[in-house]
């Protein structure tokens, strides 16, 4: 299964309270790393693919903190559908796994806000590169 991998610094502004990266800050780093995907696999912009965000799980596995500089979060293509894909994610320090989530992303009609089929182009890509 081909992984993708994208290099996120950790900022200090992703701190809290508590000394570590807040909970809803790995959403965020699941976000940046999708955006890679989509701009390196798929070679198209985010904001121009008509897909909105159906769900996010994610578990939490130990905290990443400030000293840690930089995660690295996978993505890979778990399940693809017609008109969705669930990408499941890991968030790493070095060697150690510092959550695990799973997002699935829906294509829908910009017109109606509907559900429509991936394209086609999007589809092939994202399959070849799942079968890697």
């Amino acid at each position: 299964m081909g992984t993708y991998t994208a290099d996120i610094d950790v900022r200090f502004r992703d701190i809290d309270a508590m000394g570590h990266v807040n909970n809803a800050v790995y959403a965020t780093y699941i976000e940046q790393a999708r955006t890679r995907f989509f701009r390196d696999v798929l070679d198209l912009d985010i904001s121009g693919a008509s897909t909105v965000l159906a769900s996010l799980s994610i578990d939490f596995r130990r905290p990443v903190e400030l000293d840690d500089d930089a995660v690295a979060v996978s993505v890979e293509i778990a399940d693809l559908g017609r008109s969705s894909a669930t990408m499941t994610h890991e968030i790493r320090i070095g060697d150690a796994v510092a959550a695990e989530a799973e997002a699935t992303l829906v294509a829908v009609d910009p017109e109606t806000g509907e559900p429509t089929p991936i394209p086609e182009a999007h589809r092939e890509a994202m399959a070849s590169y799942r079968d890697r």
